[in-house]
């Protein structure tokens, strides 16, 4: 099966110490995920979408799932500081 990043929009918390805390996802077809735990944080390729940046291990509805941050390689715009996907299927007629 193939696989494509699926960009999507996150509510982030920022701690005191720079910490960043993802706490909801926003489906692209409006659905919500509220994240009750972040199990973990590491740098980390999407081994199925590709692309490098930090893979978070969550929680949604009692399921451990991933979540990636993908930091720019190259922008001049200061506000961007990277975009948040996850690997979803590509889905094939047949």
């Amino acid at each position: 099966m193939k696989y494509r990043k699926q960009y999507i929009d996150v509510d982030v918390a920022i701690s005191a110490s720079g910490q960043m805390l993802p706490r909801i996802i926003h489906w692209t077809d409006g659905r919500q995920y509220t994240i009750s735990k972040v199990k973990a944080v590491v740098p980390s390729p999407a081994m199925k979408a590709g692309g490098q940046g930090d893979r978070y291990t969550v929680m949604l509805e009692n399921q451990e799932r991933f979540l990636f941050f993908e930091r720019p390689t190259d922008s001049d715009d200061a506000s961007m500081v990277g975009r948040w996907f996850v690997e979803a299927p590509v889905m094939t007629n047949g």
